[in-house]
């Protein structure tokens, strides 16, 4: 195969992968925003101003929802198919969010208090659940 036949076919990927990654990317800001909207406490005001259990439970939030997130574009056969499983991935990490908060009630003002080992239950927790998420995406048609 001639090398511009080569060039052409890896390039022929190009438009799906800017699709997906567009997505994903404005499915995670969205994501980003709601969380920090659900959560009663302002995880980016205490991260800027140096409260370090912010940081699990946000970071924790945010790769918990990555994880299947990717999983839905890896497996997608069209965009409508990684939105659908996006959204669903969307609502399990938020559920997360409150299973965390009811096994640890105070899990919100601990955190803004900057106790460590709460946000690092709330972001485990994400990173857990997101984790059984992404494992049981499982397409069969």
């Amino acid at each position: 195969m001639q090398t511009t036949s080569l060039l052409q076919a890896s390039l022929a990927g190009v438009p799906a992968f800017l699709l997906y990654f567009a997505g994903g990317l404005g499915f995670l800001a969205v994501f980003a925003f709601v969380y920090t909207r659900v959560t009663t406490h302002d995880e980016v005001r205490l991260i800027r101003s140096g409260n370090t259990a912010a940081v699990p439970a946000l970071l924790g939030a945010l790769g918990g929802f990555a994880l299947p997130l990717s999983k839905a574009i890896a497996q997608s056969g069209f965009f409508l198919d990684f939105v659908v499983w996006a959204a669903l991935a969307f609502v399990v990490q938020i559920a997360a969010y409150y299973v965390a908060r009811a096994v640890m009630p105070a899990a919100t003002t601990r955190i803004e208090s900057g106790d460590i080992s709460a946000g690092v239950w709330v972001g485990g927790v994400a990173l857990t659940l997101g984790t059984l998420n992404a494992a049981s995406m499982t397409y069969t048609p």
